[in-house]
């Protein structure tokens, strides 16, 4: 029977809260080793100490957990973290939001938690859920980490470590195979070229079908995709004291996108069809778009990193990035039910009129997703109550347009630190930091004539693909930031620590839309211009980001702990126009009462957390429990608008949110090999103030689940001398979320506006929404895994949502269209893995 610690240490570390370890350990490089012996070693203060040690909340992942888990991305990380949760990839595969704790990256601004892989801070967000080589060891540090590690870690940050080369030839294969046609493969193969320079490659590739069929298209064409990735690291000691590690990767994605369903909330409408008022967590979801929706993403990355030893007590470390991703989606568009597509300004928009009555035509009685129908016209019912049509999202008629959406990004970052190394009671760093961010984004409707979608944001009248609605801009940043920190253990059992951080983003925006006519409407391409010029706009946001911790060890296996910090993001720019055309379609139409600006306000947050972590019953029994309460200034919040100019998406600010919260992890071996553990975190969260949208105070804070519990086992022993089975199993249970700061209310939408001059003559209360059923309800996924190892060989069998359990990934309101676009979550995934070492 393995050593009962080295077993309970790795399940600690594989269970969804914070490891404990209580051996003493001295402080060594993390890069060359993440654990040493029966001791787990964490980078969490940006320097190798006990994770026993770090007053803060850790949550770790060695390699083994890793490999017992199945873990290899931030969506398997997060499902095994208590108060944490993740949306990615419901729109596109760069699309990713993580919540920690009641902080939520919003879509289409920065994120809030910092991915730092081997030391090296990665700002794009479409990086944080793609494969980042062969990883080592995870960690998920929750609460404000820009002191220590930089720009956009509001939330938390999650630090990487990939494997280098040693001094032996080694490597590793393993690959997968499950239902709907799921294969998923890894390679490395690692070791010494020469005297004192090594390298490693490693390859990954996954390949799906999806779970849904498009049943108009006869095909599995709505989450289905393909990745594949190469990264290759080469590291070189250049003298004694100083070693090179450079890195590059490339990754492709192809797949599909908008992997969304629509879902309305019309009370009112209801005594003519039950499905106008649908709770989300009912929805049936059908898929019938005539448009194929594809994803592509390229990535590539390069970067050097430079660590040179003055006399063994000072480290100097500097390192560059270059990252260049590109991506764009193509699908379906939304805008059917207000009629753009149908009355045309001129012969050019003819074409799709008449395409949109004949693919309505041969469609008369198809059966779309509930409360749509298609009737013998292409008019929405309010005109037409007696023979016309009502689409959802995605209709299989060319009556809703395309959409096109591309974001392209370039970073170059760099970053020199000076650090001390003695091993001595005082730990100190000092360093600058520079970053160049050029992206460009784009958002395109246009017209279907059956011909597809074109690859490009615009497209004349003439054109098979006529363009009617163009958001293009341009945004550049600077970031300058100067950072230090201090550690000092004024005693052996108590030690102070404070980081400091300032930041200084000078960030600008330019509208690319050229001067064009929307030939449906007449009026110009991006409805914004109607208001006036788009002339360039620049500004500078700037914030001081403190960090100080305490920590007391009254004994070996036990530390009390606080830290209290700010976190920052930058404000930005959304596409220009946005705010006249939010302003005109919705308070002067339908007195909304919705404020967006041009330009969001930078987002502040102050957190305090108290704890206490370690170990009794001679290290079977591990505990940590944590408190904390944060408040959030101007917290950035994403809104999704759709209207008759088409759709538009915004990053808003709410004034003010408070979140208090707890978390408890447990964990208790029960005899040599088997590991029981559990972790429970509620947060309580309100929005005091909300300019934004005045009547939502009192809220909670959007994308925060009220509770996340994990509950889990593993059993790891010895058959024979030469094999060991392990079984695994892992129960996530996550509790309501809002996804929107409007929840339990009733709002005016477009249909209130068209109802009193529409052919109905309705009064416009009719026409109102109420999000109370657009709630996710509670809902829990259980993964489990059974498997043997056998020398140098694996093979295990998986089920991932063993008991099929259906729930949403995603549920994006569009307050004034009266409904929500939702996405599914994954179905179950049952297959077999084969490894082998060497």
């Amino acid at each position: 029977m393995r050593g009962f610690k080295t077993l309970l240490l790795a399940s600690i570390a594989a269970s969804p809260f914070t490891a404990t370890a209580v051996a003493a350990q001295e402080q060594g490089d993390a890069d060359t080793e993440v654990t040493e012996g029966e001791v787990i070693i964490v980078t969490a203060r940006r320097q190798s100490e006990r994770l026993q040690d770090v007053p803060a909340s850790v949550s770790v992942l060695t390699a083994d957990a890793l490999q017992k888990t199945g873990a290899d991305s931030a969506d398997d990380f997060a499902q095994l973290t208590p108060g944490v949760t993740i949306v990615t990839g419901t729109a596109e595969a760069g699309d990713t939001q993580i919540n920690i704790r009641g902080i939520n990256g919003a879509r289409d601004a920065e994120s809030s938690v910092a991915l730092v892989v081997d030391g090296i801070l990665k700002t794009n967000t479409a990086q944080l859920n793609q494969p980042q080589g062969t990883l080592q060891q995870v960690e998920i540090l929750k609460g404000p980490q820009g002191a220590l590690y930089g720009r956009n870690a509001a939330a938390g940050a999650i630090v990487l470590q990939t494997l280098k080369p040693g001094d032996v030839f080694e490597g590793a294969v393993q690959a997968s195979y499950a239902n709907e046609n799921t294969f998923e493969a890894t390679a490395h193969v690692a070791g010494p070229i020469a005297e004192n320079l090594g390298f490693v490659l490693s390859g990954y590739y996954r390949t799906t079908d999806g779970f849904y069929r498009n049943t108009f298209l006869d095909a599995k064409v709505v989450d289905d995709q393909e990745v594949w990735t190469v990264d290759g690291r080469l590291v070189a000691d250049l003298g004694e004291n100083t070693e090179l590690d450079v890195k590059a990767r490339y990754s492709q994605l192809r797949g599909a996108s908008i992997n969304f369903n629509a879902s309305f909330h019309l009370p009112n409408f209801a005594a003519v069809n039950p499905a106008f008022y649908e709770d989300v967590n009912r929805h049936e979801f059908n898929y019938y778009s005539n448009i194929r929706p594809t994803n592509e993403q390229d990535s590539f990355d390069i970067s050097a990193k430079v660590e040179h030893r003055f006399g063994g007590d000072l480290v100097l470390t500097a390192w560059a990035l270059y990252s260049d991703i590109a991506q764009s989606l193509m699908a379906d568009g939304t805008s059917a039910d207000f009629a753009r597509y149908i009355a045309a300004a001129d012969p050019a928009g003819a074409t799709a009129v008449n395409s949109c009555f004949a693919s309505t035509a041969s469609l008369t009685g198809f059966p779309v997703n509930q409360p749509g129908f298609i009737g013998q016209i292409p008019v929405p019912f309010i005109f037409a109550p007696a023979n016309g049509s009502t689409f959802g999202a995605y209709s299989p008629s060319t009556c809703d347009g395309t959409q096109l959406q591309t974001r392209d990004q370039r970073d170059i970052s760099a970053e020199i630190r000076l650090a001390s190394d003695s091993g001595g009671p005082l730990n100190w760093q000092l360093g600058v930091y520079y970053l160049n961010i050029d992206r460009e984004t784009g958002v395109s409707l246009g017209a279907d004539t059956g011909a597809g979608v074109l690859p490009t944001l615009y497209n004349g009248p003439n054109s098979s693909n006529p363009t009617s609605l163009l958001l293009n801009d341009s945004f550049k940043t600077d970031v300058y930031a100067a950072f230090g920190s201090i550690d000092y253990a004024v005693t052996p059992e108590f030690d102070i620590g404070l980081a400091l951080r300032y930041d200084i983003e000078d960030r600008s925006t330019a509208s690319l839309v050229p001067t064009a006519t929307d030939p449906f409407t007449g009026g110009p391409i991006n409805p914004g211009q109607a208001f006036g010029t788009l002339s360039p706009k620049d500004a500078t946001f700037k914030q001081l980001q403190p960090k100080v911790s305490l920590s007391y060890r009254p004994m070996p296996n036990l530390n009390l702990y606080a830290n209290w910090g700010i976190g920052f993001k930058s404000g930005g720019f959304n596409n220009q126009g946005s705010a006249a055309i939010i302003d005109q379609n919705f308070n002067q139409f339908i007195g909304s009462n919705v404020t967006i600006e041009d330009q969001y306000r930078k987002e502040t947050s102050s957190a305090f957390e108290v704890g206490l972590k370690g170990s009794t019953a001679g290290g079977r029994l591990t505990f940590d429990l944590a408190g904390y309460y944060t408040e959030i200034d101007d917290m950035q919040f994403f809104e999704f608008f759709v209207g008759p100019f088409g759709l538009l998406r915004v990053v808003s600010n709410i004034d003010k949110v408070k979140v208090k919260g707890f978390e408890a992890n447990i964990g208790a071996e029960i005899v040599d090999g088997w590991m029981l553990y559990s972790a429970l975190n509620v947060t309580d969260s309100e929005i005091e103030a909300n300019s934004s949208r005045p009547d939502t105070v009192g809220n909670k804070s959007p994308y925060t689940a009220d509770w996340t519990l994990n509950i889990g086992t593993e059993i790891d022993t010895p058959l024979t001398d030469t094999i060991d089975l392990i079984l695994r199993a892992d129960y996530r249970l996550t509790g309501p979320t809002w996804f929107h700061s409007v929840q339990d209310q009733e709002r005016p939408t477009l249909f209130s506006g068209l109802l009193p001059i529409s052919a109905l003559g309705l009064p416009a209360f009719v026409g109102n929404a109420r999000y109370d059923v657009a709630q996710r309800d509670t809902f829990g996924v259980l993964n489990v895994r059974a498997g043997l190892e056998f020398g140098d060989f694996s093979a295990a069998v998986f089920a991932n949502n063993v008991l099929d359990e259906e729930y949403l990934n995603e549920v994006i309101p569009a307050i004034e269209f009266g409904g929500s676009f939702i996405s599914p979550g994954a179905q179950r995934l049952v297959g077999v893995e084969l490894g082998y070492r060497f």
